[in-house]
């Protein structure tokens, strides 16, 4: 029997059929691998299995039982996992069905972030697919974010299942007639003031939602994770600073997006809904507009950004739309009252930046030394007190 070893996982590949004529032949080879790579956590691929019977579920029921927890069983087929399904085996191993394959070539590309691209698929449906780097199980908690945003009520639409796409995450979307709103402002800039009437309205109906409790994680905690992620350009000291920060964010039920720009909303049927959630969380939606201000504002400053893809609008009016986005949220009469709010939100954009650089992305790992620098020691740092007091005091 085939088998490999990744990050320190075993995996045995079953193959054919499994049945009463081959399975204690089967138990023997599975026996001698398993054995000979003692200690290490052990999963099956069922992409070349055509059937099993009871004789060979008796055989990965001995497995399960040996390792105490729910084994994964990856790649089944509509037909075997009915089997695994009618039999109840799917409470007992970790069941993946495997993952039909799509293709993009020749689609038209609808939006590129910095997860991955979304292109259409046909009349009905979108597809996002993710960058080579993005997890499964990263990929997972986004599809069971969108699922829970639905049921605290907001504007976005279905996933559906998970593709492959070449060596690539995909998952799909049903639809119709939709392009994002970064697309649309950009292809209808007469139209501005009526599109920037819809983002804020759809921003303050996600800031009114108080998230039912244990359905997504706060944002404090998704900033603890990323502090670790910067330690190739940062001191433990300088990491002890950051973690003190966070813990001055209040805690708050209220549902963020954390990258609420226009690439990330679509139009279906005159609506706004949202379909890029991976790290939907709870916090003080002062936070949400950070992200905006870090993307629509100061972003489109810097010509190297290339904010325009993911956006979906170019650098002018991409600042235009930021600005009129602020003036309308917060209710500002003058330029003035912005100038001064655009301060206010400086310090804890910094910190966004900093706390971002650890993604996987090679444009982020190439611009890290040079954004510590700047915005961590030439900002964070000698502002220490002043950012502590800000973030004591969002909402």
């Amino acid at each position: 029997m085939n088998s490999q070893i990744k990050d320190n996982v075993l995996q045995i590949f079953l193959e054919g059929k499994i049945d009463s004529t081959n399975a204690q032949a089967i138990e023997s080879e599975i026996s001698k691998i398993v054995s000979a790579h003692a200690g290490l956590s052990l999963t099956f691929d069922a992409s070349g299995l055509s059937y099993i019977s009871s004789a060979g579920l008796r055989i990965l029921l001995k497995y399960a039982k040996q390792s105490g927890q729910k084994l994964p069983i990856q790649n089944v087929s509509k037909e075997v996992y009915e089997i695994f399904e009618v039999t109840g085996f799917i409470e007992i191993f970790n069941v993946e069905k495997a993952l039909r394959s799509i293709s993009v070539e020749g689609c038209e590309l609808l939006g590129k972030g910095g997860n991955g691209s979304v292109y259409r698929l046909d009349d009905d449906k979108i597809v996002k697919v993710y960058k080579p780097w993005m997890k499964k199980e990263d990929i997972d908690r986004e599809r069971a974010f969108a699922r829970n945003a639905v049921i605290n009520g907001v504007p976005s639409v279905i996933a559906y299942d998970l593709v492959r796409c070449n060596d690539c995450f995909g998952v799909v979307f049903e639809m119709i007639n939709s392009k994002t709103l970064g697309a649309t402002i950009q292809e209808y800039p007469n139209r501005i003031d009526e599109f920037v009437e819809k983002y804020v309205a759809l921003a303050k109906q996600l800031h009114s939602i108080h998230a039912t409790k244990g359905m997504f994680t706060s944002i404090k905690d998704l900033l603890r994770t990323r502090v670790p992620k910067i330690a190739p350009w940062t001191s433990q000291e300088e990491r002890d600073l950051l973690y003190s920060l966070i813990d001055c964010i209040p805690e708050s039920d209220t549902l963020l997006h954390n990258d609420l720009h226009p690439g990330n909303i679509m139009i279906q049927d005159d609506e706004l809904v949202l379909i890029d959630m991976p790290e939907m969380t709870t916090g003080p939606s002062t936070l949400d507009l950070v992200s905006i201000f870090r993307d629509l504002i100061v972003a489109t400053q810097n010509p190297t950004n290339h904010i325009e893809q993911s956006v979906g609008i170019d650098a002018s009016l991409s600042q235009k739309v930021g600005n009129l986005f602020f003036l309308k949220y917060k209710g500002f009469s003058d330029a003035s009252e912005l100038e001064s709010y655009y301060k206010q939100l400086w310090l804890p954009f910094a910190l966004n930046v900093v706390l971002i650089v650890g993604t996987e992305s090679e444009e982020s790992t190439k611009r890290a030394p040079m954004l510590m620098d700047k915005l961590l020691r030439g900002a964070i740092l000698p502002n220490e007190p002043a950012l502590r007091q800000a973030l004591q005091n969002i909402t």
